[in-house]
Formats: structure tokens, C-alpha cells, sequence
């Protein structure tokens, strides 16, 4: 549902499980003359390819992208197995959208030059948008594992403009994660969409973990597949859970989500949160980026609700009020504060923020991929209008 009927951006989510109506559901809230742009987010329980035709039929002569998580956020904060989406005005928003399918190592100069494209596309339609008033969002195959060149390829071309995103999810699967753009959902691919807008925004990041002083070394990984198989000299996951003071218990994405790992860079600490536990060889498999000889500090969590109190009081502050807040929220994030019992007050923050978006397999904020953060880009209404 809409809470803001007039608003320039619309709001909306289904929780129907049939995708022929969920998909129909979305299009009545979300759809109208003045529609230029829709991003979706869906669960992976749907059958995307019934749902990736009814969206076309839907939201035909609309520009449409998305991707499937591993949760959603929408009017009543977090949940599972919905569709949600939000809507932006053609008169208010000018975007551009492009995808690179087959991401690997070998595929950066095709990003590059995909990016250039789009920028390209972006001065045509809008010639005086500038880093001041243009962003981008990255959706991204959350299985590809190469979050980080993909970045860095696409923040060497857009310069100053401001980057946010998500990698999509399939519900703690880790089967296939896909993106949707130009009609069909795509594996192994990435879509980049530039927004230029005359109205206020605010793009934001944020997270709650902090640094202890235990810390630990990788002593062996591989980095390509993200994969840590020593800490310490010791087999990964035995370490990890004794220095992490969990030995014994399953390490579960429970588990692993309250005993998160800090990697310092710049003077900046950044979540490396685990995948999953490797059971054959006790190694551990990461979401983000991962290097023999990098120090790991123990973390926690600090006060989230707090954190992100202060997140949208800035953001109301700076902008006034959001119409809508576009939001990327590690999943991981989710699982703690269902440990925290603490889900239904964070997801009445959300409501109240007026957030859509989804639980992701990491986020995107400029160059840099991360974990445990909740990032996104919050939208100011126009002056004057009610």
C-alpha cells in the first residue's frame, strides 16, 4: 500500500504468493500515468519466470529493475516471501539503466565501457546533470563474489557520483541470486542504474558493529573464492569460534551474524562477515572480500535502534521528512536482531521512515563493498507539495 497517496514516489507490496497477482498487486500501487522508473524487490520462493512475464505485462512502457533477496522491506518494515517496489516520476527523475551479464575477472573493460555508455546516455537526456544532483544503484548477482573489482571499475568512471546498492539473495540458499533488467532475471549479472533528480536526496551508510581488541590473522586463504581455510595457523572455523568465544555451538548464521569480524582500511573499520562454515575442511567462505595476512579484531553490536535513530533524525534533519527511503540491509543484520529480539521495533522504524528495499548478501556504498551495513539513498519531497 501507498501511506502517501500524493507523494511524486509511490510505495508498494504484496505479500501474495501466486506471482501472477502479487505481480498485478504491485502494478495497481505502484503504476501511474506519470510512472518513469520502478525498482522491485522479490523473494526467491516465486517463480520468476511467471513472475518475470506478468511484471513485463504489468509495468509494459516502464522501466523496470530488481532483484531477488533473501527478505524484504516494505510498509510494515520487514518481511518475508512479499514483492515490493517502489516507484519514481518521469517529471521529477531522468534514469538510465544498463546490465553486464557474465561477470568475472575478465570482464571489467566491459563494465567500464558499460558505465561510459550510461553516462553517455545521462548527457543526452539530462545535459546538465552533474555528481551534485545524480546518483547510481548497483544491484548485483550476490553469488558472484566479485562485488569488489565490479566496483571499483564502476567508480573509477562515475568520478563524484555517489553509488548505493545491494547484492541480491535467495533466502540463505546460496544457490542463485539474480538481478532483473530488460525484461528477464539474469544470474551472474550486475544492473547499474544512474538517477538524476531536481529533488533533495540524501545517500547514506551506516552500521552498528564495533572493533574489540581480540584480534586474529588469516594465515591461508584463497581470495578468489573468498575463502579463508586458516587463522591463526589453525584450521579457520575452530579458531574462529575460540577466539570468538563460541566453541562448542553450531555455527549457524545465527551464530555467525552476533560474532561478526572488523577489518580495518583507512582508518576505518569494515564489517567481513561469513557465509557459511565449510564443514569438510573447517574453512570459512565470505561474503566480501577476504586476503591472507589481513588482521580480523572480534565485534559487536552495538545499540542498532540507537544507531539508527540518529541515522534518520539526520536524514529528516537534512532533507525533511523522506517520501521514500531506498534501503540495502544485510541480512545478517536481521538475523541478529531477531536474536536481539529486537525485529518488530526496528521494523516499525522502518515503517515510520517510510523504507522500501531488501535484505542483501552485502552492500554497496561508493567503492566499497560491506557487510552489516545498512545503506541506501533517502528522498526529500518536492517544496510546497503536500
Amino acid at each position: 500500500r501507498n501511506l502517501c497517496p500524493m507523494a511524486a514516489i509511490r510505495r508498494g507490496a504484496t505479500h501474495h504468493p501466486d506471482p501472477l497477482v502479487a505481480a498485478r498487486e504491485l502494478a495497481e500501487q505502484l503504476v501511474t500515468p506519470a510512472t518513469g522508473t520502478v525498482v522491485f524487490f522479490c523473494s526467491a520462493r516465486y517463480d520468476l519466470d511467471r513472475l518475470s512475464a506478468e511484471m513485463n505485462r504489468r509495468f509494459e512502457g516502464v522501466a523496470l529493475v530488481g532483484c531477488s533477496t533473501a527478505g524484504e522491506i516494505g510498509a510494515d518494515g520487514y518481511i518475508d516471501g512479499a514483492l515490493v517496489g517502489l516507484s519514481l516520476p518521469r517529471d521529477d527523475f531522468v534514469t538510465v539503466a544498463g546490465h553486464i551479464d557474465n561477470l568475472d575477472a575478465t570482464s571489467l573493460v566491459r563494465v567500464s565501457e558499460g558505465v561510459q555508455s550510461l553516462l553517455r546516455r545521462l548527457h543526452l537526456r539530462a545535459p546538465s546533470a552533474s555528481a551534485a544532483d545524480t546518483f547510481a544503484i548497483l544491484l548485483i548477482d550476490g553469488m558472484s563474489g566479485i562485488e569488489e573489482p565490479v566496483l571499483s571499475a564502476i567508480a573509477r568512471e562515475l568520478g563524484e557520483i555517489p553509488l548505493v546498492g545491494g547484492s541480491a539473495g535467495d533466502n540463505l540458499r546460496f544457490r542463485e541470486t539474480v538481478v532483473f533488467h530488460e525484461g528477464e532475471f539474469r544470474a551472474g549479472s550486475a544492473v547499474l542504474v544512474l538517477v538524476h533528480t531536481w529533488l533533495p536526496y540524501q545517500v547514506f551508510k551506516t552500521q552498528h558493529i564495533v572493533a574489540s581488541d581480540r584480534k586474529m590473522v588469516v594465515t591461508e586463504a584463497d581470495p578468489v573464492k573468498r575463502v579463508v581455510t586458516e587463522i591463526n595457523a589453525e584450521p579457520a572455523s575452530d579458531e574462529y569460534a575460540r577466539v570468538m568465544g563460541v566453541a562448542g555451538k553450531p555455527l549457524d548464521p545465527m551464530t555467525l551474524a552476533t560474532h561478526p569480524l572488523l577489518v580495518r582500511v583507512g582508518g576505518d573499520d569494515y564489517t567481513r562477515s561469513i557465509r557459511e562454515v565449510n564443514e569438510e575442511d573447517r574453512s570459512m567462505t565470505f561474503y566480501c572480500a577476504i586476503d591472507e595476512g589481513i588482521v580480523l579484531a572480534a565485534g559487536s553490536g552495538a545499540d542498532m535502534i540507537a544507531d539508527l535513530d540518529r541515522l534518520f533524525t539526520k536524514i529528516v534533519a537534512d532533507i525533511g521528512p523522506p517520501e521514500a527511503i531506498l534501503g540495502f540491509d544485510c541480512i545478517f543484520r536481521r538475523l541478529e536482531l531477531q536474536e536481539r529480539r529486537l525485529e518488530r521495533s526496528v521494523s516499525k522504524m522502518l515503517a515510520d521512515n517510510n523504507v522500501v528495499g531488501f535484505s542483501t548478501y552485502g552492500e554497496q556504498f561508493h567503492a566499497m563493498h560491506l557487510n552489516q551495513t545498512f545503506s541506501g539513498v533517502a528522498f526529500g519531497g518536492a517544496p510546497g507539495r503536500v
